[in-house]
């Protein structure tokens, strides 16, 4: 794929909805290897940003390029895995029949597939429960599996949107520890969150929206650790909300 050390190139990309700017003016950029985390609340942009990196939004103005291109190129989009909020999938599926059945969607052969589901499944904790109706799967389970069908066709780009809604703190633990590994593993990997503890274990850097505007950006080693200063107090402060 692109050489380009800038994994994602936003440049003053802006979406109106109605004449609406649910994204107004926002630059960003994230390299190979980063772990980058998207913060806001509600409303902020975050999810029309993330559409707009995937290609299934075009910016009203500005431009976005994705590993070099445009992310509406399906030969760029087979380099992409996405893993949504809110992932809905057939109930009797069971975890081996979902990665073959996105497996053909992503145009890869039967026999990559299964190449890859054994490790998949083993990987993310589910080769147990691989035989198992998804229906049967509590939602940290779901989560893995929404992550290994992310993985199945190898990304260079992981984006993730609030992977760690609805987890309970050992579920949370273990996803955590899975992004982890991929990250040692030179994934790069962008994701939304509320979760701003999760954010600041496992993330380079953080870009914090408000109203559609990037109002921060920095390393999160500049603003965690000293005693004084962590995301917590960066988030609230950055969105005036600091008491």
């Amino acid at each position: 794929m692109s050489e380009c050390s800038d994994i994602v190139q936003l440049e003053g990309v802006t979406r109106a909805f109605a004449g609406a700017k649910a994204v107004d003016g926002l630059s960003l950029k994230l390299k190979a290897g980063e772990v980058m985390g998207f913060l806001g609340t509600n409303g902020a942009g975050k999810t029309t940003t993330i559409k707009m990196m995937l290609g299934l939004l075009a910016p009203t103005s500005g431009s976005v390029k994705v590993l070099g291109g445009d992310p509406s190129d399906p030969r760029i989009r087979v380099h992409i895995g996405y893993m949504p909020e809110v992932a809905t999938y057939y109930p009797y599926l069971n975890a081996r029949e979902l990665l073959a059945f996105y497996g053909g969607i992503c145009g890869l052969d039967a026999k990559t597939v299964r190449s890859r589901t054994d490790s998949l499944l083993e990987s993310v904790g589910l080769a147990d429960a691989a035989k198992r109706p998804l229906k049967t799967y509590s939602k940290g389970m779901l989560q893995r599996a929404g992550i290994a069908q992310a993985l199945l066709n190898d990304p260079d780009l992981l984006v993730l949107d609030e992977p760690f809604t609805g987890l309970d703190p050992l579920a949370r633990i273990h996803f955590r520890e899975l992004l982890r590994n991929l990250k040692e593993r030179g994934k790069t990997i962008f994701f939304s969150s509320h979760e701003l503890g999760e954010t600041e274990l496992l993330c380079d850097r953080v870009a914090i929206m408000k109203k559609g505007h990037c109002v921060y950006q920095g390393p999160v080693k500049d603003i965690a650790g000293d005693g004084a200063t962590n995301l917590e107090r960066l988030f609230l402060k950055t969105l005036g909300e600091a008491k």
